[in-house]
């Protein structure tokens, strides 16, 4: 599959504040298995259909759901809007 999606360093930057900081054991790449979390959640793949260049569709699924049960996209979106000039509106572009 082409056209895989990659948040960039900055981006990614921007982003680690709101994770869970990792306690003794190293964890898988987290730039890596949240841009494929995004690339799954944004061309509406299943799990198993994620490219190998994202690591096992077990971890992206697996972190995708410890995150999303710990709140940590919900703090992103709320960490983002307060950084806006606008804090009731937040785009995130689907392309």
């Amino acid at each position: 599959m082409s056209n895989l999606f990659w948040l960039t360093e900055a981006q990614m930057a921007r982003l680690r504040p709101f994770f869970p900081k990792s306690h003794g054991r190293p964890r898988v790449d987290a730039l890596r298995v949240l841009s494929g979390i995004i690339f799954i959640n944004r061309n509406g793949l299943r799990w198993c259909d994620a490219p190998r260049e994202y690591g096992p569709a077990k971890t992206l699924y697996n972190r995708w759901k410890r995150w999303s049960d710990n709140g940590v996209f919900a703090r992103i979106m709320v960490g983002l809007a307060a950084e806006s000039t606008d804090p009731k509106t937040i785009i995130i572009p689907s392309h």
